[in-house]
């Protein structure tokens, strides 16, 4: 894949390079595999460029991919060179694991490359719990993989026991492990920070619909944040919440959105939640 750019004043290329958000690893690689160019001609990164001229580069060939490939069920949302956006089922792990070595997204993803003839790593931006559903950004090359780490907004429906007080906010308290658990999460000043803003969408006789927003990216962020608040949510048996109606945590990821590379405005992409969320919302006779 060849990335060009227009140099629109006077400038070293290094500082165009970081302009553009080019890493300086991505660089390095560039500098190995073939180097770049100045309207053609080579050009090295402590050199000046002029206004009007074109620098383009070649991405580095991709490395191999980790996960085996599958024949998996797989659905796409959006895709260009640059990004993919991906619907996890709720019960589909993102990577394999020692308990799930296959059948996961990752697997899923290296067989549909496979089957194109265009082998790739998988790179999730944000990852998501084995039993929450929604949406996955993935990263299609090295390039775009800072670029939309750096600018994803994730937003998720999430029903919790009760009704949380105030009904929209944020919680704040650091995140870390549980002392003696390679898995739980709590919330104490040992932990690191994180945030995690909230807003009632509608509420039941027991039970509330959220929207959230994670700020920052912790493990279980809203599952910890939530059940210590008081609100644990629905299914998600590790945080204290019922697992009466649901054997799942009641958690998806319904809205992506971030500025892809070369494109000035931001987009955002949606996924409505799984049956099993829309029973509880209706069934809870739910009201704004």
């Amino acid at each position: 894949m060849i990335l060009s750019f227009q140099v629109e004043q006077d400038c070293l290329c290094r500082d165009l390079l970081r302009a553009q958000q080019v890493s300086a690893g991505l660089a390095k690689a560039v500098k190995r595999a073939g180097g770049f160019f100045a309207d053609g001609a080579p050009v090295r990164t402590n050199e000046r460029l002029r206004a009007g001229q074109t620098l383009s580069f070649a991405l580095p060939p991709e490395p191999p991919g980790g996960a085996a490939p599958e024949d998996l069920p797989l659905t796409v949302l959006f895709e260009n060179e640059h990004a993919m956006v991906l619907v996890k089922p709720a019960g589909q792990t993102v990577h394999p694991t020692l308990g799930y070595a296959g059948g996961t997204l990752a697997n899923a993803f290296a067989g549909l490359m496979a089957r194109r003839g265009t082998p790739r790593p998988f790179r999730p931006i944000n990852r998501l719990d084995r039993g929450t559903s929604g949406l996955v950004l993935c990263a299609m090359n090295a390039y775009a993989a800072p670029i939309l780490a750096a600018g994803a907004r994730k937003e998720y429906l999430a029903l919790v026991q009760g009704a949380p007080m105030p009904p929209a906010g944020a919680w704040t308290e650091p995140i870390g492990l549980e002392d003696g658990s390679i898995i739980k999460r709590c919330c104490g000043p040992g932990g690191k920070p994180s945030r995690t803003e909230y807003e009632t969408l509608c509420r039941g006789k027991d039970s509330s619909l959220l929207r959230c927003v994670t700020v920052t990216g912790r493990t279980h962020q809203i599952r910890v944040h939530a059940a210590f608040a008081g609100h644990p949510l629905l299914g998600d048996g590790l945080y204290g919440g019922s697992c009466a109606a649901l054997e799942r945590p009641a958690l998806h990821c319904q809205k992506i959105t971030v500025r892809l590379p070369g494109e000035a405005a931001p987009r955002s992409f949606t996924c409505p939640p799984p049956l099993d969320m829309e029973r509880l919302i209706f069934f809870n006779d739910m009201v704004k």
